[in-house]
């Protein structure tokens, strides 16, 4: 079952068109994946494939990076923070995708949570202006709080400031933040 889930994972990240998979149990219990259901048969589809190639999904986030661009440079120059890092947390966060919801409930651009949205004066996490605003005032406060330590404020924008205290001042040893931390870090060097 194992080499069967495998190969699905392979199907769907070798090609640069992917397709919906289906799967179909027969009577005697075999089980059997396909992108091309056949007539006849009941299929189920167990994994919906976007149907943006790669090219479109960079071009889309080139576009909405330029679009945001202006925002990002006004909420940089108001809190000092490098707009560079700027891009790179919102890359990072959400892809430049200002409707983006994470599982966890964070909202917009920036990813900002509830709480964060609040204590920032975000009424509407979805507004661009507002959740880039939030977002850079937040990580100018963690600079203050953390000593301008960057990997320290990064860890604490993906964790909450409470884990970083909570291990010292240390990046927490949890494999997301860690590599929260390196992806942005990447990002922000080759801007």
């Amino acid at each position: 079952m194992n080499s069967l889930l495998g190969f699905i994972i392979l199907l769907i990240f070798s090609t640069s068109s992917v397709a919906d998979v289906y799967k179909r149990t027969a009577a005697d219990g075999r089980v059997y994946y396909t992108d091309a259901p056949v007539k006849g048969f009941k299929y189920k589809r167990i994994i919906r494939t976007k149907p943006k190639s790669y090219a479109s999904a960079y071009k889309h986030l080139a576009k909405n990076k330029k679009k945001y661009a202006p925002l990002i440079a006004k909420a940089a120059e108001k809190y000092q923070i490098d707009a560079k890092l700027l891009h790179a947390v919102i890359q990072t966060e959400s892809a430049y995708d200002v409707k983006a919801v994470s599982s966890v409930g964070a909202v917009g651009l920036m990813q900002l949570m509830p709480a964060t949205a609040k204590r920032y004066g975000v009424s509407n996490r979805k507004n661009a202006a507002q959740n880039i605003d939030g977002g850079t005032q937040y990580i100018k406060d963690l600079f203050n709080m953390f000593d301008s330590n960057l990997d320290l404020v990064l860890a604490s924008y993906n964790a909450g400031e409470g884990a970083v205290k909570k291990y010292n001042n240390t990046i927490p040893p949890y494999p997301e933040t860690q590599g929260y931390v390196r992806k942005v870090l990447s990002l922000y060097n080759k801007l």
